[in-house]
């Protein structure tokens, strides 16, 4: 089955998020030119090829909460790979004043692909 194109767009925008850096479902989908969507940004994360690298625990909701349910392996896998990048998890959230991930302008111009 082919990959939808929007996937592509989703992958290579979640790949930009930086090291000890999240970013919300809605901005992935905003920054990929899919405004909106962002269910579709959690859809195509699930979708990710085993030989790509995308950072997919760095996307969280919008309210910096992982989307997991407590405590599941899912949950404490993502919360173990935040940690990793020093990004704190305060009940099964990030603090998004202090690790959102705030593109500048010319990561948005020339590595953002519309």
């Amino acid at each position: 089955m082919p990959v939808p194109p929007q996937y592509a767009r989703i992958w290579r925008t979640v790949q930009l998020i930086p090291l000890g850096k999240v970013a919300s479902y809605g901005q992935i989908a905003d920054l990929a030119g899919l405004p909106g969507r962002e269910r579709l940004v959690g859809k195509s994360l699930g979708f990710v090829p085993k030989n790509m690298d995308v950072p997919w625990y760095r996307v969280l909701r919008s309210n910096g909460q992982i989307a997991f349910p407590v405590g599941s392996e899912q949950s404490q896998k993502q919360t173990g790979l935040l940690q990793q990048e020093a990004i704190a998890i305060f009940n099964n959230r990030v603090k998004m004043s202090l690790f959102k991930w705030q593109p500048d302008l010319p990561e948005i111009l020339w590595k953002l692909e519309f």
